[in-house]
Order: structure tokens, then C-alpha cells, then sequence
């Protein structure tokens, strides 16, 4: 976590137009540069049959199409790219812009264009044929390399138009943001962070009987999206001012600027110093991003799913391929132990007591409103019960299998009170005894009242 602050600084410029693009203008005007350089010495052969050996007048008048066709083919990308991006808002959601804005193919596409029509402009200016009043100059190597950027922006304008086409289907779409979901797990539970499952009620003796009576809260002094928490950050501070810190918030959440950010233990050494210290630790955003919160991705397959199943869409496939993805991170997630809230710090001091993720509160996330405003459509209604099996089938974890258990009653009390057609209540009936059957091999039923 000690680089959470340049992870954030590169998610902002990796989300941005502007950065890609400007490097590779940067690097088309030392491109330019090192070729006229060359051009003006005799140690470069040009007697090479690829090498242009034309006049300044062709010379100016190749650079200078050049030039123009780049200017207007790129003008026309950022066109397309402005109506990709509309056709993503309208129907996928708005949150799922930013993982357009991170495209790297159209940032190079963009750049790739600029940096040709910058080059040509640069050398352009340089050609000096016999009546211009200069001594006759054409660079014939920096032209030559200017006729080879314009082939290179035609294979990457067909890429564009291909690429265009292609990340606006709901497929790709979605497998990016599960792409997103299985990089958020691997990213924030590869191995076990503080204590372990088994020793959390150690912890919660650890910490002092007079903790709520005598612990300060510290305000947030901003308002906005909680994107991450620098905890090594935390973990020094509290170090160094002996001190157990609780969270009282998680990334993902919505801060209000006075709202409580911490408590911290012993309350008399807080003040202005420590209260920016611990503010400096969290970072704060317009909007929710990956980088710490694993709930993100999923919100956004489920909003995916919503809208796919609304009554104005009504494409019940685009959601089926939603919960499949769904049911393929969670089947992950399982799979690893979710972190203990208490961090120590190297003498093994309780420092930090965190408000982390659970497992019930995933699944809620996932499975709920798809399950509410899907009820009455055999097919999703059939697909949650398939996936909360296969999730079963990934894992031992008893308190999981319960949770999954109630999930799957809710979903089967739904399909017998919203399903019309006996046949499809049926289906339902069988997909939930299978996932009775996977749970019962655990020896995870539970009676729910």
C-alpha cells in the first residue's frame, strides 16, 4: 500500500485523453529533430531505393496531404469516440465511461494521428527549394520517415474503425469489467492481511475496555468518493504516536466533509497535526474506482444487468451474461480468505481495527436487485440459481454455504409468487433442489425462519 498514492495518480492519467496523445506529440517533435539533424550531415547514405529522392516541391506537397489527411482523420476518431462513449452512457450506464476513457487502443489511435500530422508540419516548415531565397534544403531521410508514419496511420485507422466496433458490444463490455473484478481480488486479498480468521477474537481482546470512552473522532475534511486508504501510512502514524486507530469507513463509501473518518485511542492526543496526518492517508474522488473497492466491479455488472432486463430493453441475455460473470468472480473469491479487520504493526501492536468487506454483504450486492426486478423472468430467474450452485461448488466455508442457502430460498419464494407459467416454476423448483444437493454434500443446510 506504501504506493497507493502514485497507483491513484496513474489511474488519473491512465484515465485521461490527454496523456497518451501528449507523449507521443512529445516524441514525434524529437523524432523530428534526430531526423533533420541527420538529414543536415553527410554520414546518412541515401542512395537506398525506399529512400525519397524527389524535389522540394514534391516534397512540400507530400508532407502537406500528409498534414491535412491526418488533421481531419483525426478530428473524425474523436467524433466516433464521442459517440461510442454516448452509446456506452445511454446503454450501459454512465459509470461505465471511465472504462471507456481507459482504453489504451484509442488513446494510441488518437495519438498516433496527432504525432504524424505534428512531424509533417515540422519538417514541412524546413524544405527550402531554389527560388525561396534560402539555400535549397530537402530532407530527404525525414521525409522518407514522414511517407512511412502516414502507412503506419492507415493500418492504425483500420485497427480504430475495428476496435471502434468492437467495445460497444455488451460482451466485450462486460468481460472488461469482470476482467476489473478478478484484478480487484487478486490485487487486495492475495494473501492474508493482518490477523487471521482464527485469531480475530484475539484481537477484539486487544483492544483496551476504555476504547469508546476515551477515543476522539477525527472529520474528513472533504466531501466525495473514499477511493483508497494508504493503511502502511496509517500503520506509521500510529506508531509514531502510539495509537489504535478504528476506521469508520471503507473505500467505496461517500464521505460528507465533518462526517467521522476515525477514532482514535488515547482521544487526548488528538489535534490539528495528527488530524491532517491521518486525512492525508485517505483519498478522496469524484467518483468510486476499482483500485480498493471490489464492490465496484460488481455494482457495475448489476447495473448492467438492471438495465439490460428493464422493461425498455427487455434483453434478458445481456443479464444472464452478467450473472454468469458475476458467478465466475465470486467462484474466485471464495477461494480466498477475506482480511481480518485487525492490522498489527511489526512488534506485533494492535494499531489499526478496519471496516472491511464480508462475504454476506458481496453476495447481497450481487445477487439482490437482479433477483427483485428479474423475478418474473424465467430465464434470470433460473441463471441465479445455476450460479449460486456453481459458487457453492468452490467452497467449504460453511457461514458461505448459508449465505448462498438464503440467497437461493429468496430467489425460489420469488419464482412461485412472480412466475405465470407452472413449467417454469418447475425449473426453478429443480435448479434449487441442485443447489440443496451441492450445500447438503457440505453439510451446510441450514433451516431459515
Amino acid at each position: 500500500m506504501r504506493n497507493v498514492k502514485l497507483s491513484k495518480l496513474w489511474d488519473q492519467i491512465h484515465s485521461s485523453y490527454w496523456f497518451i496523445p501528449s507523449v507521443m506529440a512529445v516524441a514525434s517533435l524529437a523524432l523530428a529533430f534526430i531526423m533533420l539533424s541527420l538529414d543536415r550531415t553527410d554520414k546518412v547514405e541515401i542512395d537506398y531505393w525506399w529512400i525519397y529522392t524527389g524535389g522540394a516541391d514534391g516534397a512540400r506537397s507530400l508532407l502537406g496531404t500528409v498534414a491535412g489527411s491526418m488533421i481531419s482523420v483525426a478530428a473524425t476518431a474523436f467524433s466516433i469516440t464521442i459517440v461510442a462513449l454516448q452509446l456506452a452512457a445511454s446503454n450501459f450506464g454512465p459509470r461505465l465511461l471511465r472504462n471507456f476513457m481507459q482504453d489504451t487502443g484509442n488513446q494510441v489511435v488518437l495519438g498516433t494521428f496527432i504525432a504524424t500530422f505534428i512531424y509533417c508540419l515540422l519538417v514541412l516548415r524546413t524544405i527550402h527549394g531554389e527560388g525561396d531565397g534560402y539555400e535549397e534544403f530537402v530532407p530527404q531521410l525525414s521525409v522518407t520517415i514522414g511517407t512511412l508514419l502516414a502507412i503506419i496511420s492507415i493500418g492504425v485507422l483500420i485497427y480504430f474503425i475495428h476496435h471502434a466496433s468492437t467495445i460497444i458490444q455488451a460482451s466485450y463490455v462486460i468481460q472488461n469489467v469482470s476482467e476489473d473484478l478478478h484484478s480487484a481480488i487478486e490485487r487486495l486479498f492475495p494473501e492474508k492481511i493482518g490477523c487471521g480468521e482464527s485469531e480475530d477474537s484475539l484481537g477484539v481482546e486487544e483492544i483496551p475496555m476504555s476504547f469508546e470512552e476515551e477515543a476522539l473522532p477525527i472529520r474528513v475534511n472533504g466531501t466525495g468518493y473514499l477511493q483508497a486508504i494508504d493503511h502502511e501510512e496509517l500503520i506509521d502514524i500510529a506508531c509514531k504516536h502510539n495509537l489504535l486507530v478504528r476506521l469508520q469507513t471503507r473505500p467505496g463509501k461517500f464521505l460528507v466533509q465533518g462526517g467521522d473518518l476515525v477514532l482514535v485511542f488515547p482521544g487526548e492526543k488528538v489535534n490539528k497535526k495528527l488530524t491532517k496526518q491521518i486525512n492525508d492517508a485517505f483519498i478522496l474522488g469524484k467518483e468510486r474506482t476499482e483500485q480498493q473497492d471490489v464492490e465496484f466491479p460488481i455494482d457495475q455488472l448489476v447495473e448492467i444487468a438492471l438495465r439490460a432486463i428493464s422493461p425498455g430493453i427487455n434483453d434478458p441475455f445481456t443479464a444472464i451474461r452478467c450473472i454468469d460473470r458475476i458467478s465466475a468472480g465470486l467462484c474466485h473469491l471464495v477461494q480466498r480468505n477475506l482480511p481480518s479487520p485487525y492490522r498489527y504493526d511489526h512488534n506485533k501492536i494492535l494499531r489499526i481495527i478496519a471496516e472491511g468487506v464480508d462475504f454476506q454483504g458481496l453476495v447481497d450486492r450481487a445477487f439482490n436487485q437482479i433477483r427483485q426486478y428479474g423475478k418474473s423472468d424465467a430465464g434470470v430467474t433460473i441463471r441465479l440459481l445455476e450460479a449460486i450452485a456453481t459458487i457453492a461448488s468452490y467452497t467449504n466455508n460453511s457461514k458461505y454455504c448459508q449465505i448462498l442457502q438464503y440467497h437461493a430460498e429468496k430467489i425460489l419464494q420469488d419464482s412461485h409468487e412472480e412466475l405465470s407459467q407452472e413449467q417454469d416454476r418447475k425449473d426453478a423448483q429443480e435448479r434449487y433442489s441442485a443447489v440443496i444437493k451441492t450445500l447438503d454434500c457440505k453439510g451446510a443446510i441450514k433451516n431459515w425462519d
